[in-house]
């Protein structure tokens, strides 16, 4: 599976799952990153759109047509069916609380040979499951141009990447898989790139959307830990 065959929710698990080990990255909100990566993905190809203006700004549905991906499908099936309309920070927390999703998004990464689906034990009595890498490849390409836009000064990122910095900036995923120092000396170029400097009009729309959103689910369950 070459990197741009893969979906952005499908690049973020790669970048949450330890390769070895293949459970996901502590301190990472990995959950909120498959969810806004699902939502991106969305507006970025036109399925969603997002309507009216500041935080009554919502999410809804363009058409009937299916996206061909079952979990992407999911997602705009929900939306469809909501009674009414939601915003993007709602949806992350919703779809983000939805079980099995992190099993459900690395599916098609396990049928291609990128992981393998297998079983671990917890404190050696308790089952769960496990997705160590198999294939190296597509995760070594997918970083390397995540390396190229935020280390290289790269002045033309494609869309897809400009989304995929933006959801994992936000969500601890570029701080999982690169040198805290070395991000925090990038931190201008990271700003250029998911603030707008280097996206064309439909990724600022998607970014807009979705960004705020997961910072904020993210937020939720670190404080609920907090104060528990």
């Amino acid at each position: 599976m070459r990197p741009n065959e893969m979906k952005l929710y499908e690049e973020v698990m790669l970048l949450a799952l330890r390769d070895e080990e293949g459970t996901t990255a502590s301190g990472a909100w990995y959950q909120q990153a498959v969810a806004g990566a699902l939502l991106a993905e969305l507006l970025l190809e036109g399925h969603l759109r997002a309507t009216g203006a500041g935080k009554k700004r919502t999410l809804e549905v363009t058409g009937t047509e299916a996206t061909g991906d079952p979990l992407l499908d999911g997602v705009v099936d929900k939306i469809a069916a909501a009674r009414r309309p939601a915003t993007a920070q709602t949806w992350v927390g919703r779809i983000a609380g939805t079980r099995d999703l992190a099993h459900d998004a690395v599916t098609r990464l396990c049928e291609t040979g990128v992981l393998r689906a297998d079983e671990g034990r917890v404190l050696f009595l308790f089952k769960r499951r496990i997705y160590p890498e198999v294939n190296p490849e597509p995760e070594r390409r997918l970083k390397q141009r995540l390396y190229e836009a935020v280390f290289e000064d790269a002045m033309d990122v494609d869309a897809r990447t400009v989304l995929l910095i933006s959801v994992a900036n936000a969500t601890g995923l570029l701080a999982a898989n690169f040198d805290r120092k070395a991000l925090k000396a990038r931190r201008q170029q990271i700003d250029r790139v998911v603030n707008g400097d280097v996206m064309g009009a439909a990724t600022k729309e998607a970014v807009e959307a979705v960004q705020a959103a997961i910072m904020v689910a993210a937020m939720i369950p670190a404080i609920t830990a907090t104060v528990t």
